[in-house]
């Protein structure tokens, strides 16, 4: 049987690396950004989210199912009626079926004390599992690479309408007519930029055109295929000095917004309750095929910044390094504010002396930044715009409920259960482990 001219063979020149990540601390959002509070129960060491189907099948063969959906509509309390249904080891409670109504792997170590509302669940697989879905990954490489090219747009002969001396021209124009960008605009605004950026090419393999310009398969991206990471799966392991450490520890945590009074002193703005990850270590495979690559040629003549894995994540590392520097500066400048209130007028501690430990200056020791919390220094090119545009635009983009606050407004840190401010959330280390 004679092949067809016109099919594709797989090419043969394929490099691919296992990368173990590790973070203190992570959050990757779900396809419900928050989850209503009939949607999860606490008591005063976990927060649980049931399996909704084996919990109403229970409530129904208790005769309590009437009751269940009428606290459910008033939106009252349900763990008393918990404790009337399954005793007080409704934990461990399970249906006629012997599911599980309260399964381990979807409950997470509560680090509160406060009244956990509108709680933030983590992604999961289709078994329960917390991960971190290759997408998060390669969204976050792809946007330390077109930083990475507007950075060096000489270099890689990038077009005069995308330089960013354009870009800035462009923003300042809409910006001074003094509108503020609806909600589509502000998810359209780097359209066109990533567009020509990443996808106007043509594909040529030596003399022979590959597909039609303007083929929706011109993103050069698509020879760099990243895995989903393995099962966030909680890991219990021994130390050197005989103590146990937890890995992927799930935990609901709340975590503190804030942002500063034009004398950098802190101001609260609010609290998020949400499903963290903490003490990450888990393994994903990232894949190039150079044969495609080889074919992506950009109508405009820009190069493309990478030729192998090795490059990509210095490209990645470098744009750490630049976030690491702007939120080491940031937090120099900051001051603790003994002084201010939660929204019930209480106390609230907003000493950020731990988080600027945190931020040594020097090498950023992680190499990228990803998920939740990672702000508009780690999703756009924002760093590389002149610093009051940069003020300008997010003063633009924020809520018009916080029309006082300083940009930027959405700095986020985690609390222990004393309120006692710890982590920042985001910060992830690649290391290769093997050439597949």
């Amino acid at each position: 049987m004679v092949a067809s001219e016109n099919i594709l063979y797989k090419p043969e020149v394929y490099e691919s690396k296992r990368i173990q990540i590790t973070s203190p601390i992570l959050h990757i959002g779900s396809a419900v950004s928050k989850l209503s509070p009939f949607e999860y129960v606490t008591d005063s060491k976990r927060v649980y989210i049931p399996n909704q189907e084996a919990l109403a099948r229970a409530f129904k063969e208790q005769g309590r199912l009437n009751e269940y959906i009428r606290r459910i509509e008033n939106q009252e309390d349900l763990n008393s009626l918990l404790e009337v249904t399954f005793g007080n080891d409704w934990q461990t409670a399970k249906d006629s079926n012997g599911e599980a109504i309260f399964p381990k792997h979807t409950s997470s170590l509560r680090w509160t004390e406060q009244k956990i509302t509108d709680l933030r669940p983590m992604i999961r697989n289709g078994f329960g599992q917390l991960y971190i879905p290759g997408s998060s990954i390669k969204g976050a490489i792809r946007t330390a690479i077109a930083y990475h090219l507007l950075k060096y747009e000489e270099k890689y002969q990038v077009a005069q309408t995308n330089r960013v001396s354009e870009i800035e021209r462009i923003l300042q124009e809409r910006l001074v007519t003094g509108a503020k960008f609806s909600d589509r605009e502000k998810k359209s605004l780097a359209k066109p930029l990533m567009k020509s950026l990443f996808s106007e090419f043509i594909l040529r393999d030596g003399d022979n055109p590959i597909g039609k310009v303007g083929d929706a398969n011109t993103d050069f991206m698509r020879a760099v295929h990243i895995t989903d990471t393995e099962p966030l799966l909680e890991i219990r392991r021994r130390d050197k000095q005989g103590k146990y450490r937890f890995f992927n520890l799930p935990i609901a945590a709340e975590v503190i917004v804030s942002s500063h009074f034009s004398d950098w002193k802190a101001k609260y703005k609010a609290p998020i309750y949400t499903e963290m990850v903490k003490n990450v270590q888990t393994q994903f495979t990232i894949s190039l095929d150079k044969k495609m690559l080889s074919w992506f040629q950009h109508t405009q003549g820009m190069d493309i910044p990478f030729n192998n894995i090795d490059d990509i994540l210095e490209i990645c590392q470098e744009f750490a390094q630049d976030q690491w520097d702007e939120e080491h500066d940031y937090w120099q400048l900051v001051q603790n504010n003994p002084y201010a209130k939660d929204i019930n007028r209480q106390p609230i501690n907003l000493d950020f002396n731990t988080i600027r430990d945190f931020y040594e200056p020097g090498n950023c020791l992680y190499n990228i930044r990803i998920g939740w919390a990672s702000g508009m220094n780690g999703t756009t090119v924002n760093l590389l715009f002149d610093e009051e545009l940069r003020k300008d635009i997010r003063d633009n983009c924020s809520s018009k409920s916080a029309p006082s606050f300083e940009a930027p407004k959405s700095r986020r840190v985690v609390t222990i259960s004393s309120r006692e401010i710890k982590f920042v959330p985001g910060w992830v280390k690649f290391k290769v482990l093997k050439v597949c």
